[in-house]
């Protein structure tokens, strides 16, 4: 078999990776799905032989592609609004550098990563929405394409992590509510479909609000109108003493608002509620909500700089928690 270098061909790599030449070139193209353990297994072929596609069109290896990709997740359970953001802050940072960005869909997963390391376009890659055990950072680790996660997974060992401390988002709310007398306090989550991911950002303002003494409860959050109606009318009716809550759901905040008008609670008197999420969502209801801001643009604009560093072979921190602040209103 051919040895690492120039000389390498996709047979050689579908040899090594037990597969056949086609798969290996679905793999790398992306124009067919396939597992993500086929993937994984041809990727780390192409890592043990390195092997480069088009490997003569890019003689000059030192030459950058100038491009970024960047994951969105759009998927359920997230804000189009807020991950517009999140693109808005990385393309102004990356021209800052020359660099354009190339969107990617969450749902490519690691088969996704494995295409873009293989088809040499990027030179490095930002990842968000990342979930506590995230299949995707494997994959990361063995391709070795200089990355940056917006996001915690549990085990975050030799990669570079950037976001807002959601734990200490969740402790603020809590803490804001007690602090005004709320002896029984509630969390309206984000959606059932985020917690069933084991998104990390969801289950750190959970640990955080709950980590505060006194009753506490978490529910998960929908997003449309009629059931996040029901699910107020209900949590109100399971929690008589109900007096505080704070909402992790931006595109519920409005109705969260009607169905607490409807019970006859009022809101900044005798019931307090408190906002993760825009500035915006808070500001557009009445009353006017306090809120803990994410970032959304900040988080993206550090996680480009700390990536641009890493391609210039500088140092960067391997964990970056931006401070949450929580506005009055």
């Amino acid at each position: 078999m051919a040895g690492p270098g120039r000389g390498v061909t996709i047979a050689d790599v579908a040899a090594r990776a037990g597969v056949a030449a086609s798969t290996v070139s679905y793999v790398l193209s992306g124009k067919r799905s396939i597992s993500p353990e086929t993937a994984d297994r041809v990727m780390q072929a192409v890592a043990d032989l390195g092997y480069h596609p088009h490997a003569g069109a890019r003689s000059l290896a030192s030459r950058r592609a100038g491009v970024i990709a960047m994951m969105l997740p759009l998927r359920d359970g997230m804000h189009l609004p807020v991950l517009m953001q999140f693109a808005s802050g990385a393309v102004t940072e990356a021209r800052r550098h020359d660099q354009d960005v190339l969107l990617m869909t969450a749902d490519e997963g690691p088969a996704g990563l494995a295409r873009v390391a293989a088809s040499a376009i990027v030179d490095g890659l930002i990842l968000m929405d990342v979930e506590v055990r995230d299949p995707r950072v494997e994959t990361l680790r063995r391709l070795g394409l200089p990355s940056v996660l917006i996001g915690f997974p549990a085990d975050a060992e030799g990669l570079t992590c950037v976001d807002l401390d959601f734990t200490a988002a969740g402790r603020a709310c809590a803490e804001y509510l007690r602090e005004r007398g709320c002896g029984d306090i509630a969390l309206l989550g984000a959606s059932e479909a985020v917690y069933a991911r084991r998104t990390g950002f969801a289950e750190r303002v959970r640990e955080g609000f709950l980590g505060r003494s006194g009753p506490a409860t978490v529910q998960p959050c929908p997003d449309d109108p009629v059931s996040v109606q029901r699910t107020v009318k209900e949590l109100l009716a399971a929690n008589p003493d109900l007096n505080g809550l704070a909402v992790h759901n931006e595109p519920a905040v409005g109705h969260v608002m009607h169905a607490l008008a409807d019970a006859g609670k009022r809101v900044g008197e005798d019931f307090h509620v408190v906002v993760i999420g825009p500035d915006e969502v808070a500001e557009r209801v009445h009353p006017q909500l306090p809120s803990v801001l994410v970032p959304a643009e900040t988080l993206a604009e550090t996680a480009v700089r700390h990536l641009m560093r890493k391609l210039d072979g500088l140092d960067v921190p391997d964990s970056t928690l931006v401070e949450p602040q929580l506005t009055i209103r």
